[in-house]
């Protein structure tokens, strides 16, 4: 047998700690012992494999640029440009871009390893710099990184990873997958010791630590922070794992806190619109809420959904995994977790509507349906991508991969109806997102192989069509998997995706 090469061969044996079958006894038996920080590597990519060789490199061909018209989405006041607030790009989570992004021509693919850690959220400050919260076996680093090199600038530890809890660190989203960053150049992140930390990104890229709230006074034993958002009056709210919600008030550090239902539990990012109102979506339910007089959260209306019987494959618990979509001054969009197939709700969000439920439609493969990831809203549509299968990274090892599926929504003034849908694109847990410059959709993909080779792609889907225009080899190997982590387009259209070993950046030659 050749051997892999040292790099290849320490990203390999780190992920063998975590690739065995995820069942519920074994990860609960999994305790990983203390691990030191795992500093990044400059200057050195993400290691490749002699099978890069043996797989195409490039299919199909350049795309004709039609851009695509949507509502707009407002500023928010107190979050960055849109497209670079956070992983779902702005307060309404619409995971689209204005701008044009790569369309084919003569692609460059340029990538960084950080050692075994996932900058699974990144933004762009006031400088187009990426600011990236970065998960790995150790802990969550907040990252200053250089958008064309993809160098790193400065980092600075936001919190360690307490591995006695047992708890799978390629699954536990506790204290580290979300954060946003403000105009000033300011990210705020929540912190696996139940705080939240304000970070200033500097004139050069230096970060530093100015202030940390504890929350831990207002959480029940073995609860966690999942999200922090802000409202358009730039009060912040935060909100856990087990339903705790609670406001913050920056200026005097005040704290109110609601408790949703029991049994209700928070797994995904929230959106914000200029009305005041938060959205946010349990295991059981659609939320809107709003801030009283003093400042208290409180529930303005609530949405049950169908949730299924079980947590399917895929999934990080049972109910939806959307984040909330917001498109225009109306519409709020989840989908379900709902058997056989999961549905794509739109609800009206306005407040005093006695009838919200706009339209719910079947998607995806029947007995074999599921998104962990948020819908895109692409124009006055919305995309979703099948999850379906994707139980970890060991489902796409030795040339598996999950079950397929895109599928585009069209929202009507009297209902809904599927557009389309693309049964042979496999994107396992890409985070899809839409580029309105130039009408295409970009998935983080793998393809099935009888060989045995794990391929991985970055493919561009015409927004209108459903069909393939072209897709582009990052690498082979589990260090190309993403993991969840999102994709994103930088100010100037470069693409960026994450993968568990580092960063990837493509673009137009």
């Amino acid at each position: 047998m050749r051997m892999l090469p040292a790099r290849v061969a320490g990203v390999v044996a780190a992920f063998a700690l975590l690739v065995g079958p995820l069942t519920p006894a074994a990860e609960a038996d999994a305790v990983l012992p203390p691990l030191p920080p795992i500093p990044a590597v400059p200057l050195l990519p993400i290691p490749s494999l002699p099978t890069d060789l043996l797989v195409p490199k490039f299919i199909g061909s350049e795309a004709t640029p039609q851009p695509l018209a949507a509502p707009p989405v407002p500023q928010h006041p107190f979050l960055s440009a849109n497209g670079t607030s956070s992983m779902h790009n702005d307060a309404y989570s619409t995971d689209a871009y204005d701008v044009s992004g790569p369309v084919g021509h003569k692609l460059t693919v340029r990538s960084r390893s950080y050692g075994v850690r996932e900058c699974a959220t990144i933004a762009f400050d006031s400088q187009d710099r990426i600011v990236g919260l970065c998960g790995g076996l150790e802990g969550f680093t907040m990252m200053v990184i250089d958008p064309v090199t993809l160098n790193v600038i400065d980092e600075e530890r936001i919190s360690a990873r307490d591995v006695t809890t047992g708890a799978n660190p390629l699954t536990d989203i506790c204290g580290g997958t979300y954060f946003f960053l403000d105009p000033n150049d300011h990210a705020f992140a929540t912190t696996t010791d139940l705080g939240i930390a304000e970070v200033e990104v500097g004139a050069t890229g230096r970060l530093e630590r100015l202030r940390d709230w504890s929350m831990a006074s207002y959480l029940p034993d073995g609860d966690c922070l999942v999200a922090t958002g802000v409202d358009w009056s730039g009060r912040l709210w935060w909100f856990s794992q087990q339903g705790v919600v609670g406001t913050l008030d920056r200026a005097t550090g005040a704290v109110q806190t609601v408790q949703l239902p029991d049994g209700e539990g928070i797994f995904n990012s929230i959106s914000a619109d200029e009305t005041g109102g938060m959205y946010l979506v349990t295991t059981h339910a659609t939320y809107r809420m709003d801030a009283t007089p003093a400042g208290a959260p409180e529930v303005s209306w609530r949405i049950p959904y169908d949730r299924g019987t079980t947590t399917k494959p895929g999934m990080l618990s049972q109910g939806s995994g959307t984040s909330p979509t917001l498109i225009g001054d109306r519409w709020i969009a989840i989908a379900d977790n709902a058997e056989p197939r999961s549905n794509v709700i739109v609800y009206d969000r306005r407040l005093g509507v006695p009838d919200r439920l706009h339209c719910q439609v079947p998607v995806l493969t029947a007995g074999a349906s599921t998104t962990e990831n948020s819908l895109v809203a692409a124009g006055e549509s919305l995309i979703i991508e099948n999850n379906y299968g994707y139980s970890g990274v060991q489902a796409t090892l030795l040339g598996r991969s999950t079950t397929p599926g895109l599928a585009r929504v069209m929202i009507d003034p009297d209902g809904c109806h599927v557009a389309w849908t693309n049964d042979d694109v496999i994107a396992p847990s890409s985070v899809a997102k839409a580029s309105l410059g130039n009408g295409l959709l970009y998935a983080y993909t793998k393809p099935a192989r009888k060989d045995l080779i794990d391929a991985w792609y970055v493919t561009a889907i015409d927004i209108r069509t459903g069909e393939v225009a072209w897709s582009r080899l990052t690498g082979t190997g589990i260090q190309w998997n993403n993991h969840y982590a999102s994709i994103y387009l930088g100010p100037d259209g470069a693409l960026y995706v994450a993968t568990v070993a580092g960063l990837i950046r493509l673009a137009d030659g």
